[in-house]
């Protein structure tokens, strides 16, 4: 662990003590307004600190998801209706601020532009897309409530898992990021792949019921 992912625990363990679920909720806000923090950090850590080390059962990452799943969502609209309201020209300038670069913007916005909502859903659990995607939704000026609805759904499932992890492995949480970083993006697609399959066999099996009833 470098001396800077050293500070960070500390920062966090510190909130933690002090903050406890509020300190999740707040520092979820800030990832999602910066990208300062990434998420497997922030909630792997508290899986381990306010789950496992207090004896807690890992189905408590539900309760846990939903309150960073919060935190989430408040955090993105920042920049959702900063983008909305001010347009590319005050995007430029807060960019700059927390140091996201315009290429990176405009690649975003490509993506947007490609995979429309579903890139908000999925984009929660991609790391350095989960703030960037911001952005082009609200220079879209897509609705808020589905811009509400794809980035609370997405984080929830996101923060849930990673509470589960943190919990599950206990002391060993940064291995989270050890695996993310070497098979984050197949890992984010293979969840969307099988999500998307649920919610297909959900969709078919609530259409031949309907069908089913009506003859």
């Amino acid at each position: 662990m470098s001396g800077l992912e050293e500070q960070v625990f500390a920062i966090l363990q510190s909130v933690y003590d002090r903050f406890s679920w509020g300190g999740v909720v707040a520092m979820m806000f800030l990832e999602n307004a910066t990208g300062l923090t990434p998420s497997e950090v922030i909630l792997g850590l508290a899986g381990w600190m306010l789950i496992d080390a207090h004896g807690l059962p890992i189905s408590f990452s539900f309760l846990g998801g939903l309150l960073a799943a919060l935190g989430s969502v408040a955090g993105a609209s920042i920049m959702y209706w900063v983008a909305r309201l001010g347009g590319r020209p005050a995007i430029d300038r807060m960019a700059r601020w927390v140091g996201i670069r315009p290429a990176h913007i405009q690649k975003a916005e490509d993506q947007f532009h490609r995979w429309g909502y579903g890139l908000v859903f999925f984009g929660r659990m991609i790391p350095g897309i989960r703030t960037i995607i911001n952005i082009p939704a609200g220079l879209a000026r897509m609705p808020f409530w589905k811009f509400f609805a794809a980035t609370f759904a997405g984080a929830y499932l996101w923060c849930t898992l990673l509470l589960a992890a943190g919990a599950f492995l206990g002391h060993e949480w940064p291995l989270i990021r050890e695996f993310l970083g070497q098979y984050g993006i197949w890992f984010a697609v293979t969840l969307a792949v099988a999500f998307g399959l649920i919610l297909g066999f959900r969709w078919i099996f609530q259409k031949n019921r309907f069908s089913m009833e009506n003859e």
